[in-house]
């Protein structure tokens, strides 16, 4: 009878922490369902879209991931081969440099070059002032095409990383061997190395797409028409919360269908790696360039760090050695304050839900376990802007059916909200850490355990919870980090008078103070160099 007891407690747990987790997706979803809110009006708000927002929002975001895949999927590509099949002066130190854009949340990189590009930054005006001439002498910043070139210098870092581990992992002894039967470096690379990177690169470019459509601070900032955009503007300008939930949900389509093509992509890679040798053997050996080459191999490589890291960064750094009393030091320690404590609080709880699932799933793989844990999984895919209307709708439907609970207000005024949207969208990037420490756990520990009567709990304490103390804390920093940089959920969810680094450091380049939105902004990007300088680490002792 206990047992069964048991394994009903343990089933309801995961059933009701599916649900935790889950609610904003039903809750866009439910806004379609007859006898839901919308039932009698989704059908009119619909096509009225269809005639008016509808295809400007389309073709906008289409237009804008199309640029930015072809983008990012020939910078990625390029550099992932250029320092994996080859080797030239610096390639070492290019090797974790291409990761440095990691550290830059899209929308500062956006803010650093409007501040130095528009038409009143220093560029234009020393152009003017030098030369004699007059009016706008650079193309627009706040654009489509800016936009584009944000994303691609930012997010790049997707395709490197999985096309480098592809091509380092399988590309060597088949290029050496097409080397032997006489193929020219640029057959070896069209014929061999390209074919087998095929599968990183897709996987890469579904990783880029989706971080685009979940973008919000960009396209705001900018004045782009996204549906991550017109959901704000359906909700926020024109109160019309239906609205809102079916543009999430054709956003949650459009993302769902990246998402399987993204584990397409994985499954195709795993499928390729077997028997294959690693680009370190001593019989396949990067070729050495010379010359202008070597030159060129280097340029490639050193553009996207330029690009994406260095140039923003330096951007950045300018107004604040210009005038250090214009910037908000004495807002700064509160903001900052806020930001570590949302951190905090959100990695500590990600990281325990995920140390339950993944011991669960470890303990009992039935089918409740698996889909609780692939539904969590999800999480990360999801865009701020779908989590956050999948939050605020059943608030609505609750105070709207009992206005004298007070939940709501729990939810809306407190951290309460905010941190769950945060372990909504973050859980997942904490179990997947959490796993891959558990994959490296013998299960004969666990037999062991159990024969000298040890229980569960005993097991996890004692036995697991040693072994997976780097695992747990990686996902804690990352976790942590996302909080930081994370703009849509935090600027729509966060209490009264709790602004954030990321929500201030939009809220001053929104109202062109971009002098003093750098401060905000550099504490970001330093903040988001910790898990990259690891990453970067990590990479390098796995290539020796």
């Amino acid at each position: 009878m206990l047992p069964r007891i048991r394994r009903a407690l343990r089933s309801t747990s995961l059933i009701l922490l599916a649900l935790l987790l889950t609610l904003p997706l039903l809750a866009v979803l439910g806004a379609w369902l007859p006898w839901g809110e919308g039932g009698a009006q989704s059908g009119a708000i619909l096509r009225a879209m269809a005639t008016t927002v509808l295809p400007g929002y389309l073709w906008t975001t289409l237009w804008l991931g199309l640029a930015v895949a072809v983008g990012a999927a020939v910078v990625g590509t390029a550099c992932a081969a250029a320092v994996t099949l080859f080797d030239f002066r610096g390639r070492r130190s290019l090797e974790w440099l291409l990761l440095l854009p990691l550290a830059m949340p899209a929308y500062v990189t956006a803010y650093a070059y409007t501040d130095f590009l528009q038409f009143s930054g220093p560029l234009q005006v020393w152009l003017r002032a030098t030369f004699g001439l007059e009016g706008r002498l650079l193309p627009e910043v706040r654009s489509l095409g800016g936009a584009v070139w944000v994303f691609i210098f930012s997010l790049y870092p997707y395709v490197y990383l999985l096309a480098r581990t592809a091509l380092g992992e399988r590309a060597a002894h088949l290029m050496e061997a097409a080397r032997l039967l006489g193929a020219s470096p640029a057959r070896r690379i069209r014929s061999v190395a390209l074919p087998l990177a095929r599968p990183a690169v897709a996987a890469g470019v579904a990783l880029v797409l989706m971080e685009t459509l979940a973008d919000f601070g960009v396209a705001a900032y900018f004045g782009i028409q996204t549906f991550t955009t017109g959901i704000y503007k359906a909700w926020l300008s024109m109160d019309d919360r239906l609205a809102a939930a079916q543009l999430a949900t054709v956003l949650l389509v459009l993302v769902v269908l990246l998402l399987q093509l993204e584990l397409r992509a994985q499954r195709r890679m795993r499928f390729a790696t077997g028997g294959v040798g690693r680009a370190g053997s001593t019989e396949a050996q990067p070729t050495r360039l010379r010359g202008g080459s070597a030159v060129a191999a280097w340029l490639v490589c050193a553009l996207p760090v330029l690009m994406g890291f260095v140039a923003p960064v330096l951007f950045m750094l300018r107004p604040l050695a210009a005038d250090w009393s214009v910037l908000p030091w004495s807002r700064f320690i509160e903001w900052a304050g806020n930001s570590v404590r949302l951190g905090g609080i959100t990695a500590v709880l990600a990281v325990g839900i995920a140390l339950v699932l993944a011991f669960a799933v470890r303990r009992r793989r039935d089918a409740l376990t698996r889909g609780v844990v692939q539904l969590v999984s999800l999480g990360y895919a999801v865009p701020g802007a779908v989590i956050v209307v999948g939050l605020l709708l059943p608030v609505g439907w609750m105070q709207a059916a009992a206005p004298g609970w007070g939940l709501p207000a729990i939810v809306t005024a407190t951290a309460v909200g905010i941190v769950w949207a945060y372990l909504v969208r973050f859980c997942a990037v904490a179990l997947q850490s959490v796993q891959s420490g558990y994959a490296r756990v013998s299960p004969s520990l666990d037999d062991s355990a159990r024969m000298l009567g040890v229980g569960s709990l005993g097991v996890l304490t004692r036995v697991h919870w040693p072994l997976l103390k780097r695992s747990t804390a990686a996902a804690a920093l990352l976790v942590f980090v996302d909080v930081m940089k994370e703009l849509p959920a935090t600027m729509v969810l966060r209490p009264f008078n709790s602004d954030t680094l990321a929500v201030v450091a939009y809220q001053l380049a929104r109202d062109e103070r971009l002098g003093e939105a750098a401060l905000p902004s550099l504490a970001l990007v330093a903040v988001g160099l910790v898990p990259v300088i690891l990453l970067s680490r990590t990479l390098r002792a796995s290539s020796r």
